[in-house]
């Protein structure tokens, strides 16, 4: 069902090739700006669906396949275009591109299982809006240099690996 949630995780979803071409065709501090907001914007429809669906009892199905599908859409693009920006730090986006394809993978079997998929958890979310922030400084400032890159994309890193473990656990035992 198309609900004003599911709406505007299909815009997040829109957003990801405008932030791409926008990102990969900077050429001066104002573009990458224009990315960075692009990347805000979409943050904020993530932000926007959950609440409206939780506080309107709008939570569906649907929704919860297309809101997490469309987090990592947006992980994997904004990835794949900081790895043109750096490409020496590709076993950092190899990671967490991993990651993400083993997030989606679990979904995807609980799905076709037809076990009814739980809404995001706190670290789920915290892990968003960590990767959101850090992207939005990475994406908006790219003179930040390689190592600091490198720092931050870590320490990002580090708390979506406790998300994965702690999804992980919640797959499992719901299989069981």
């Amino acid at each position: 069902m198309l609900n004003i949630p599911n709406l505007l995780t299909l815009m997040r979803i829109l957003l990801i090739p405008v932030f791409l071409i926008r990102f990969l065709t900077a050429e001066f501090p104002e573009d990458y700006r224009v990315a960075a907001g692009i990347l805000i914007l979409s943050g904020v429809t993530d932000l926007l669906d959950g609440l409206i669906a939780r506080k309107f009892h709008m939570t569906t199905q649907l929704g919860r396949i297309l809101d997490p599908l469309a987090d990592k859409l947006t992980l994997a693009a904004v990835m794949v275009g900081l790895w043109i920006q750096w490409p020496r730090l590709w076993p950092l986006f190899t990671v967490f591109l991993l990651k993400e394809a083993v997030m989606l993978a679990g979904g995807v079997v609980l799905h076709r299982r037809q076990v009814e998929i739980a809404g995001a958890r706190w670290f789920g979310k915290l892990s968003t809006v960590l990767f959101y922030m850090t992207v939005v400084v990475v994406v908006a400032c790219p003179w930040l240099g390689e190592e600091m890159v490198a720092k931050m994309l870590l320490v990002l890193l580090a708390f979506m690996a406790f998300s994965l473990v702690r999804y992980g656990l919640i797959f499992r035992q719901m299989l069981h």
